[in-house]
């Protein structure tokens, strides 16, 4: 009885002395919010109705719910509202427990902001919320506010960063592919400016026109010539007039011909058209290369712009910072209950301990 006495009595009527004596009134302050998603596609995506309107976040919520535990926002409220300030109202030195004992280190200040601030997530849903202490119930809720205009802050702090993040690429993509563009443009004026020559590929059809009605005369010469022989004597001068005619027309081809390659060597100074065709081919794939990486670079690049502006991620309340009108902490009943049931306990397990080694002996 003695030691049931000291182990179970005592503790309680020493704990509801505190409780009912010393203990002072605890307001709580209640804020509950999630991290959304808007997520709005084009008109075709929204008439076709494949487009997601609204989602959670979990990943951002982690980061949140790590956040709202650091003693970085702790520092921050702090600094914003005097925490040391609210949490001491009640006199240390009457309520060392549930008071907090100022000025104390940031350290100290955190692990009190642990005790005074619970945190409960839900990472099924994504739902965090949360219960704020303070002896008055307008310090509570201007603690749930600030909390939640912080929490807010980072929340559009790590948008900023996602958008950011989204363009960076695609922007480097773009300028790359600009510069593509201006070089081979400069290349493919470059080679006109040397050459005088807008397009080979026209003069080379030109030429290649002129050879095939060089061809079709030189064959209207060959047959003229070869009627002449069957119908003429030998030495008729309209016969040597013919061959001549043929003579100059083959010089012809040929001159035309290795213009455009097909006779090998050059024409004077001109460069032969068939490595001039091959140049000017090799410039305009080049060219048709880096307008096609232009488009598609600009397409991805606003793409990625307009996803960025579309997709924003916000802070959604579904409960806003409330204001106690009673004091609901600490929990008297409930505390003394678990002081009482876990100092039976512990006698009893004393109890059972003593008696072993007794009748051991």
């Amino acid at each position: 009885m003695i030691s049931f006495a000291i182990m179970v009595v005592v503790p309680i009527l020493v704990s509801a002395w505190y409780l009912w004596a010393r203990a002072q009134d605890q307001y709580a302050s209640y804020v509950g919010f999630s991290v959304r998603t808007e997520e709005v596609g084009s008109a075709i995506e929204l008439l076709g109705g494949i487009t997601e309107l609204s989602g959670s976040s979990s990943s951002d919520t982690d980061i949140l719910y790590k956040f709202l535990q650091s003693q970085e926002l702790v520092a921050t409220v702090d600094a914003a509202l005097d925490l040391r300030g609210i949490w001491s109202k009640a006199d240390p030195e009457v309520d060392p427990i549930f008071a907090y004992d100022p000025p104390g280190t940031i350290e100290d200040l955190q692990d009190h902001w642990l005790r005074k601030v619970s945190i409960y997530y839900d990472s099924g849903s994504g739902l965090l919320d949360l219960r704020v202490l303070a002896f008055d119930p307008a310090d509570a809720r201007a603690i749930a506010e600030m909390i939640f205009a912080e929490s807010s802050a980072r929340i559009n702090a790590l948008s900023a960063l996602a958008r950011e993040d989204a363009i960076a690429y695609a922007r480097d993509e773009l300028t790359q592919a600009e510069t593509r563009l201006r070089d081979a443009r400069l290349a493919l004026n470059e080679f006109r400016n040397r050459t005088q020559i807008v397009d080979p590929t026209i003069d080379t059809q030109g030429q290649m026109g002129l050879v095939n009605t060089l061809q079709a005369q030189l064959a209207d010469a060959l047959i003229e010539v070869d009627l002449l022989r069957e119908t003429t004597r030998t030495g008729d001068p309209r016969i040597t007039q013919g061959e001549l005619r043929i003579a100059v027309i083959e010089r012809r081809i040929e001159e035309e011909r290795r213009k455009v390659g097909l006779g090998g060597g050059v024409s004077g100074d001109r460069s032969v058209f068939a490595d001039l065709v091959g140049e000017f081919e090799r410039l305009s794939v080049d060219l048709e290369f880096a307008q096609q990486s232009y488009v598609a670079a600009l397409a991805t690049f606003d793409a990625a712009r307009n996803e960025a502006r579309r997709q924003s991620r916000y802070l959604a309340a579904h409960v806003r910072p409330t204001l106690a009108e009673r004091a609901e902490y600490p929990q008297r009943i409930y505390l003394l209950g678990l002081i009482g049931l876990f100092s039976f306990l512990a006698w009893t397990i004393t109890a059972l301990i003593a008696y072993s080694l007794r009748d051991r002996r």
